[in-house]
């Protein structure tokens, strides 16, 4: 079974429903004892990481979502939800996030468009399980901040608008993504399939 975290601000039916596609059984929940008894956790996220912070310390799931990923089992934020997973934020002033990850969020700055909205190529920096059987192709972007990793070996691949941008980080069994894969056609999806076979889940009977 795959928890979809329920913080109030999140994705949730379609991440949901993308999981089920690949033959998964998957449930949204803010059940600390659902989320911890799962084979796998995804932190979906739409809005503000301030806002989003605040929904997850407001309900306790900060800590369960910290909790979770110590447990050693597969976790993997899309989007703000990757964003989260920092140590802090500057959109609209400076927020802690849940720092399982070391690097700040940061908005992009220059003369052009923000957000970045659209489909661009990724570009595979180190060998990952999410990239077995994959080749480098577009995915689908809409953001107007991005994250900057503190550690090289947390940024597992990158797009380019402008320079180069943060698109899939990973550390040991905690996972990014700042696009959304449920929207990223094949490729999305096979990325997230990759994930869920992480989480040593038995596929659901069709």
């Amino acid at each position: 079974m795959i928890a979809i975290i329920d913080y109030g601000m999140g994705n949730l039916h379609s991440v949901s429903k993308a999981v089920e596609r690949l033959g998964y059984e998957a449930f949204v929940t803010a059940d600390a004892q659902e989320i911890m008894e799962a084979d796998g956790a995804i932190l979906p996220g739409v809005g503000a990481f301030g806002d989003a912070m605040q929904n997850l310390q407001n309900t306790g799931l900060d800590e369960v979502t910290r909790y979770y990923a110590a447990s050693g089992k597969p976790l993997l934020g899309i989007c703000l939800g990757m964003q989260l997973l920092f140590s802090e934020s500057e959109e609209y002033g400076t927020h802690k996030g849940l720092n399982l990850l070391p690097g700040k969020v940061i908005r992009f700055q220059g003369d052009f468009k923000v957000p970045h909205m659209g489909w661009n190529k990724l570009g595979f920096h180190q060998k990952s399980p999410l990239f077995v059987g994959l080749d480098q192709g577009h995915v689908y972007f809409v953001h107007s901040y991005h994250a900057k990793p503190e550690r090289a070996s947390d940024l597992l691949a990158t797009t380019d608008y402008n320079g180069q941008v943060t698109a899939i980080v990973g550390s040991g069994n905690v996972y990014g993504m700042q696009f959304h894969p449920e929207k990223s056609g094949d490729l999305g999806m096979s990325l997230l399939c990759n994930f869920l076979a992480l989480t040593g889940a038995r596929e659901a009977v069709r």
